[in-house]
């Protein structure tokens, strides 16, 4: 197989949540391989500095602040998107919010809100604004970040949980609906990765051994171990690829 198809060159991407962690490592990579990258997080200081660091290298990119929680916020993206750049090729949903760690008859209104606002509504409306734009422009591909918890619910991590089995079945319906707009639909179900949003359960020993315990690798996973999956379910290496959902986990769901 050549590598060309994985090349990227002349696309248009946002990586969501890319200011550090797997999102970070998303979008050096989509913009190694020849992407104009959109890194986009909440704070503009963070994305500023993982654009710095692509075009330091050589590539393409641009800081572009947003909220995936506020529709305002996806307002302003996508209008950006357009007026600037006139279409998206690429959308990797990967911001995400997990505000709470804890028994789940103990989740506050305000835990669960957050955490819907972000995982679901976030990414389905995040979804239908590239959507739109794909569709006039002949097609294009969106990646949403989801976990393995939407298959096997984390221990606290409930509200959490099931946002990402929404993540799963919302990714499904995309890639059945709009596959007549030449638009796919993937995810990437990332296992233990060792990030700052996952946190708690590396400092929280007996969870971590526990979990360690369960993957055949015995280890876990660096952020840049994601970040191939995603370039390819982003290029033309995945064309007849729709709707699918990788796991990505060291084996623990086998």
């Amino acid at each position: 197989m050549s590598t060309d198809l994985f090349n990227l060159t002349g696309k248009v991407a946002i990586v969501t949540g890319a200011s550090r962690g797997i999102g970070e490592e998303i979008a050096k990579l989509l913009a190694e391989q020849g992407a104009h990258v959109i890194v986009s997080s909440r704070k503009i200081d963070g994305c500023q500095e993982v654009a710095d660091k692509i075009t330091a290298a050589g590539n393409s990119a641009e800081a572009f602040a947003c909220h995936v929680g506020d529709m305002e916020h996806i307002t302003a993206l996508f209008d950006h998107v357009k007026s600037t750049h006139g279409k998206l090729d690429i959308l990797v949903n990967n911001a995400a919010a997990n505000p709470y760690f804890g028994d789940i008859l103990d989740t506050d209104l305000g835990a669960f809100n957050k955490t819907i606002d972000v995982n679901i509504r976030g990414y389905f409306f995040m979804s239908v604004e590239a959507g739109k734009i794909m569709r006039d422009n002949g097609g294009g591909s969106i990646v949403n970040t989801a976990s393995v918890n939407a298959l096997q619910p984390g221990v606290f991590q409930g509200i959490y949980s099931i946002s990402k089995a929404a993540v799963v079945n919302m990714t499904k319906s995309f890639a059945k609906e709009c596959a007549r707009h030449n638009i796919r639909c993937n995810a990437l179900l990332p296992g233990l990765t060792k990030t700052k949003f996952a946190g708690a359960l590396f400092t929280n020993d007996d969870i971590y051994q526990t979990a360690i315990e369960t993957i055949p690798l015995q280890r876990h996973a660096e952020p840049q171990e994601m970040a191939g999956t995603v370039l390819y379910l982003a290029s033309d290496a995945s064309s007849y690829t729709t709707g699918e959902c990788i796991v990505v986990d060291g084996g623990m769901t086998i």
